[in-house]
């Protein structure tokens, strides 16, 4: 059976009534975190771009997919790429290994349950499915296509979204099938805006998840796709892993080794990479205590140090490329302490701007990923050290842990705690409730108070 299929199979036959309860629960609070970070990104200039392309390309519709924020409709896809951006509006969204698939799938299912009146049951059971399909893939083969100059939510986020797309609308077996290899030919993205601090990359997500629906739709109106998409001699992995593809062994790992379970949340509002590095820069702040400092080595797993816009000093005139840079992230956290997205967006503070050309980055293959050393030199020439030791596990929020999360975003952009209430109601109501308790509470927003 080939792994288009396999993967079809194991979508069609997903049930919230016999899946795993931790498996529920997370996909809960996977819903909650981007939910609750999107509000958190409302202040944010990306989704603005993304609104007025999407209305140029499909206008403004009196029945359709609300622009989150905005409050005007469009296209389900234009709503897609419109709220994706504003979803990485922080880079705080949920990552899977080095791919952001509920910034590309929330959006989109909200859209087209709003847009087509789908039953709000069916959201938690595509959720899943998007992030298994999209998980599997992105586990096995990011370690290959990551360091190729390929972005991970682009590329898995595309197969994620027309696995959860199936999932929604109800495709069958055949059908999802089609709809997982037509996403398999529509998926692709670049890393080279994370390097050049542009911001192709806040649309990527979007622009997945419109993929993703185009594929589930074109394979319900019978579209004729290459069953062997995936592991085919020109198809999926070859094309982009440059690998073999064993089927047997990724199918053997479905239902067993949850995705979802490995998805992680952000603390802060920079890239996933620099969460350990900051968490251990707060901490020799503490220590440091205001004395000088003559330099800072950190140390880090080569896949992370070599990620594109990781190891940048500079000039900075975008947060896109001030999230990413270690240099820059550790030199704020250091000197000013923890990240906002005001300190994210301050390019020219002389001491941190100083400070960054004095981190030098060092790859160690032995050191694991989520892991760092960070030696900080004093002017006084002591020394202080830190290993920080972080694994999935201690970024895979709770309920209670997220909440906090996603309130203490929305204290510093002006949200009051009963949009939370009423957001967390909803979530842990599902299966049962009505996609508009989330529209409402997008209508909360500052800006549309103001307005109205």
């Amino acid at each position: 059976m080939t792994l288009s299929r396999t993967l079809a199979d194991f979508v069609v036959s997903l049930d919230l009534a016999t899946l795993p309860p931790e498996v529920v629960e997370k996909a809960r609070v996977c819903l909650l975190n981007g939910y609750g970070i999107g509000l958190g990104c409302h202040n944010t200039p990306y989704a603005p771009v993304a609104r007025q392309a999407a209305l140029a390309m499909d206008g403004e519709r009196a029945e359709g997919a609300t622009l989150l924020g905005d409050g005007r409709k469009t296209s389900i896809v234009g709503a897609a790429l419109a709220n994706s951006a504003l979803f990485h509006g922080r880079a705080q969204e949920d990552t899977c290994g080095a791919a952001h698939l509920g910034a590309i799938m929330i959006p989109l299912l909200t859209a087209i349950i709003e847009a087509r009146n789908y039953p709000v049951a069916r959201l938690l059971p595509a959720l899943i499915a998007g992030y298994e399909v999209g998980g599997l893939l992105e586990k096995t083969y990011a370690g290959k296509t990551t360091p190729a100059g390929l972005r991970a939510s682009p590329i898995y986020g595309t197969l994620a979204a027309a696995a959860a797309s199936a999932k929604l609308m109800g495709l069958d077996a055949a059908q999802t099938q089609a709809a997982i290899g037509n996403a398999a030919s529509f998926a692709g993205g670049i890393l080279q805006s994370f390097a050049d601090g542009t911001d192709e990359w806040r649309y990527q997500v979007g622009m997945a998840g419109r993929n993703g629906f185009v594929a589930a739709e074109l394979a319900r109106a019978g579209s004729v796709s290459a069953p062997h998409a995936i592991e085919g001699k020109a198809g999926f992995v070859r094309a982009f892993a440059r690998t073999e593809c064993d089927v047997d062994a990724l199918a053997a790992r479905l239902g067993k080794d949850w995705a979802i379970l490995r998805v992680t949340f952000k603390p802060f509002p920079v890239c996933a990479f620099n969460q350990t590095p900051v968490t251990a820069a707060l901490e020799l702040r503490q220590e440091i205590a205001g004395r000088a400092i003559k330099s800072v080595t950190v140390t880090m797993n080569p896949y992370e140090t070599g990620y594109a816009g990781m190891d940048s000093a500079g000039p900075f005139n975008s947060i896109s490329g001030t999230l990413m840079s270690i240099p820059f992230c550790i030199a704020a956290t250091l000197e000013r302490g923890t990240p906002t997205m005001r300190m994210m967006t301050t390019y020219d503070d002389a001491t941190v701007n100083a400070l960054v050309g004095r981190v030098p980055l060092v790859s160690d293959e032995a050191l694991p990923t989520l892991c760092c050393r960070i030696s900080v030199t004093l002017a006084d020439g002591a020394i202080i050290e830190r290993y920080e030791s972080k694994t999935t596990d201690d970024f895979a929020y709770d309920r209670a842990t997220d909440s906090a999360l996603i309130r203490r975003v929305g204290a510093e952009t002006d949200i009051p705690s009963a949009v939370y209430d009423r957001l967390e109601a909803f979530v842990w109501g599902l299966p049962d409730g009505d996609i508009g308790e989330v529209l409402r509470c997008f209508a909360a927003l500052p800006s549309l108070r103001k307005a109205a």
